[in-house]
C-alpha cells in the first residue's frame, strides 16, 4: 500500500497537518490480507492491490485507548480534501486516523466502491484486533451502510458508525442531476432509485453498532433535510444543539460543534449525547487547528474539484443495476 500525507493548498502555501500521517501500510507489515466475508457473503471483485494502495493508515496504531478511525469521503472528493481537519484533530485527540481514497472521486457504481470500505475495516480490525469507529461524510454514509447491512460480519468488527450530512433516503440533487445522463453514483443516491430503496429495506442500522446521524437543517446538499434521518440511530440535528447555526453540506467537515458531537460519540459506550457538551459549545467555530482562512481556503478547493468531476466523470444513462445479493 502506497505513501502519502494529506495537504492542503492555500495559494502557493502547503500546510501538512500536524503530526505526520504516513499513509497506508506496506502490505508485508499488514500481513496477508484476511478474508473479506463469511462464505454466505458477497465476494470482493476488486484486486485486493487496489484496494490496500487506496487505504491511508498510520505505520503503527499507538493508541490502545481508543478504537481506530476510518473516515470516508463523500462525491467527488477525497480522502485528504474531505478530511483536512478531521484527520489531525482526531490524531490529536489520541486517536490513531485511517482513510480512504475511493475509486473515480466516489462517483462510481457505489457498489463497487463500498468493496473498499469493507476491505479497509477487515484490514484495520485484523492489525489491531479491535472494533473500528467510521465516519462518513454525504455519500459515503451510503457506503458505510451498504458494507455493514451485505457483509454482516463487519457487524462485529465496527464499534461507533458516525454519519454527518448523510443523504440516506436519497436527495432531489441526484434527480436534478441525472435528469441528463449523470455519473452513476448520482443515479444511484436519487430519491426513488433502486439503491436507496435496497439500502433502507428492513432494518436500517443493523447489528450491535452505536449509530450517530448528524444532519443540518441549512445543508443545501442533503435535502430535503428530512430524508437525512435514520430509523434506529440517534439523529441529532446541528440546530437542536444550538439553535440558529449554520452549517453547509462542506461546512460539516470543519463545524467545532459536529466535531464535538464526533468525538463525544467516539469517546462514550453508545451515541453521541448533546446533553455532555461543554457549556459554550455555541460560542466555537472550527474544529481545533482550522482556521477561517483554512476553511475557506479548503470548502473553494472541494468546490472546484466538485464542477471539475462533473464535467470529467463517465455517465450513464440508467442506474447501476443492483447485485444478486441486494435482490429479493
Amino acid at each position: 500500500m502506497k505513501t502519502a500525507r494529506p495537504q492542503l493548498v492555500r495559494g502557493r502555501m502547503t500546510r501538512t497537518f500536524g503530526a505526520a500521517v504516513v499513509a497506508v501500510f506496506v502490505a508485508a507489515l499488514l500481513g496477508p490480507a484476511p478474508v473479506a466475508s463469511a462464505a454466505a457473503e458477497p465476494a470482493l471483485n476488486t484486486p485486493v492491490a487496489t484496494m490496500d494502495a487506496a487505504l491511508h493508515c498510520p505505520s503503527s496504531f499507538t493508541h490502545p485507548n481508543h478504537e481506530p478511525v476510518l473516515l470516508v469521503h463523500g462525491v467527488t472528493s477525497t480522502y485528504s480534501e474531505s478530511w483536512f481537519g478531521y484527520a489531525p484533530a482526531l490524531q490529536n485527540a489520541g486517536y490513531d486516523v485511517c482513510g480512504i481514497d475511493l475509486p473515480g472521486r466516489s462517483m462510481v457504481d457505489i457498489q463497487d466502491s463500498t468493496e473498499y470500505v469493507v476491505h479497509a475495516i477487515d484490514r484495520i480490525s485484523a492489525a489491531t484486533g479491535r472494533k473500528v469507529d467510521v465516519i462518513g461524510h454525504s455519500e459515503g454514509n451510503m457506503q458505510l451502510r451498504w458494507a455493514v447491512k451485505w457483509w454482516p460480519h463487519l457487524q462485529n468488527e465496527v464499534d461507533d458508525m458516525v454519519d454527518l450530512a448523510s443523504p440516506s433516503h436519497g436527495i432531489t440533487g441526484g434527480n436534478l442531476f441525472c435528469v441528463l445522463p449523470c455519473a452513476p453514483a448520482l443515479q444511484q443516491f436519487s430519491i426513488g432509485s433502486n439503491f436507496v430503496a435496497a439500502l433502507n429495506q428492513g432494518d436500517e442500522t443493523p447489528g450491535a453498532i452505536s449509530y450517530t446521524n448528524i444532519y443540518s437543517y441549512t445543508d443545501e446538499a442533503i435535502t430535503p433535510f428530512t430524508t437525512a434521518p435514520t430509523s434506529g440511530a440517534k439523529n441529532i440535528a446541528v440546530q437542536n444543539v444550538c439553535f440558529g447555526r449554520v452549517v453547509a453540506h462542506f461546512g460539516f467537515l470543519y463545524d467545532a460543534v459536529t466535531y464535538r458531537l464526533v468525538l463525544d460519540a467516539l469517546s462514550h459506550p453508545g451515541t453521541a449525547d448533546p446533553a455532555r457538551l461543554p457549556f459554550g459549545k455555541c460560542l466555537e467555530g472550527n474544529l481545533p487547528g482550522v482556521s477561517v482562512l483554512d476553511a475557506t481556503a479548503a470548502t473553494a478547493v472541494v468546490v472546484a474539484n466538485f464542477d471539475a468531476t462533473l464535467l470529467t466523470t463517465p455517465v450513464v444513462r440508467s442506474e447501476p443495476p443492483l447485485r444478486s445479493y441486494a435482490l429479493g
